[in-house]
């Protein structure tokens, strides 16, 4: 098997690797806009089957984030987070200027720390970093979670009809 990389995906293609790893779809038009908002982003493909994606925000300064590194389950062992990650991290030096730095920030789900640590991520402390913190502007998820049946709430709403 022969993994190759793109810098495009499609938002169903997300979805699909989004679904793979337990989180909940989202409308394509909200994924087309934060793909086409995106610095970089970098696909993972066995033949024409989309098996992993990361993507890049940065501000074009001092500040980037990852924070979308999907794989699917049935390839973590086949070094594709890594590979990604690797690419990213490339980019982001080849636009180091003498002097410069960038912080880049990156969301760790699943209990692997170890893996980016060993990419040389630092774990954030609040004495360092701040305390991570975020909020969730939604304008009536439970709509989106009804379309793709992926919540209680849909469970509900079908009873009701």
């Amino acid at each position: 098997m022969s993994i190759t990389y793109k810098n495009t995906i499609s938002a169903e293609e997300v979805n699909f690797l989004r679904a793979s790893v337990g989180f909940r779809q989202i409308l394509p038009q909200q994924i087309k806009a934060g793909l086409d908002g995106s610095t970089l982003i970098v696909a993972a493909y066995d033949q024409y089957k989309i098996v992993g994606m990361a993507r890049l925000i940065w501000d074009g300064g001092f500040v980037a984030l990852i924070p979308d590194v999907l794989v699917l389950p049935e390839y973590k062992t086949q070094e594709v987070e890594h590979e990604m990650i690797t690419r990213i991290l490339d980019f982001l030096r080849s636009k180091l200027e003498p002097g410069f730095g960038i912080q880049v920030d990156i969301k760790v789900w699943n209990h692997r720390e170890a893996f980016y640590e060993s990419l040389g991520f630092q774990l954030s402390t609040c004495e360092r970093r701040g305390i991570p913190m975020h909020i969730c502007l939604t304008d009536q998820i439970e709509l989106t979670d009804a379309k793709f049946k992926q919540c209680t709430f849909c469970d509900e709403e079908k009873k009701s009809i």
